[in-house]
């Protein structure tokens, strides 16, 4: 081979490597405090980010392979996905839920039983070039022109500080997810825990070990990721909201 033809060969296989498509969702597992968990990154300001329940038919899609199958048939892809929030036995939304503008749940304000009900909560709202948690009264003074919306509880940072009701040496432990945003809505980074912590752990793995300031619990022992980037995805019974990043399918 010549020493053209050899650079020919360099010039080709560096053009191919930038032609491939940029990730959408940066995954990585990540250590804190003898914790495990995986992190998927989305560049808020740039990606597509969008919540599922139904299809067309107004029939639940409850698992990722639905989701992307749906998405495949006009397109696109699912770049990443994960539960997002609490849901009744129907797998109906507990709390607010909005999907492509359309509203399909309210705002539910007041206090209540289990983790949801464990004020302050708060609402993931993703819009125009950024995405927030943002905690439910605020969010109801400044009523955000949302696209995409979904309510769990509780907070597990709010304004950089852990939610009060948080104890340091809880014994409940389970498999926890969520969601963490940047102070300027550019940065959503969700959060899977590999094993099961306390909601104390992963409030401080949010607050200390990624330095975001808002953070909301999406639930706990039903959690899943689907992550093609680390070849995971996770199976099970049918899920009720579910977050994606959309992507053009090559």
């Amino acid at each position: 081979m010549t020493w053209t033809t050899r650079a020919a060969c360099a010039v080709a296989l560096v053009l191919g490597f930038l032609a491939q498509p940029a990730l959408a969702t940066d995954c990585e597992d990540r250590s804190f405090e003898g914790r495990s968990y995986t992190i998927c990154e989305v560049n808020a300001a740039r990606e597509e980010i969008r919540l599922f329940l139904k299809d067309e038919n107004g029939k639940l899609l409850g698992q990722f392979f639905a989701v992307d199958d749906r998405l495949k048939a006009q397109g696109k892809r699912l770049g990443f996905a994960m539960n997002a929030g609490m849901y009744h036995e129907d797998r109906s939304p507990v709390g607010h839920y909005r999907e492509n503008g359309e509203e399909l749940m309210r705002v539910i304000p007041n206090a209540g039983p289990g983790n949801f009900g464990m004020l302050p909560n708060g609402i993931f709202c993703v819009r125009a070039g950024r995405a927030d948690v943002i905690e439910t009264k605020r969010f109801l003074r400044a009523a955000p022109d949302c696209t995409e919306a979904t309510q769990s509880g509780p907070m597990l940072v709010i304004d950089g500080a852990l939610h009060p009701r948080f104890l340091r040496d809880s014994d409940s432990r389970f498999l926890r997810n969520g969601v963490a945003t940047s102070a300027d809505g550019a940065r959503a980074v969700f959060i899977i825990s590999n094993e099961r912590v306390t909601f104390y752990e992963m409030g401080r793995f949010v607050r200390d070990g990624l330095k975001l300031p808002q953070a909301l619990y999406f639930d706990g022992n039903v959690s899943r990721l689907y992550a093609p980037e680390l070849n995971r995805a996770d199976a099970g019974f049918l899920l009720g909201p579910i977050v994606g990043v959309v992507e053009t399918a090559d």
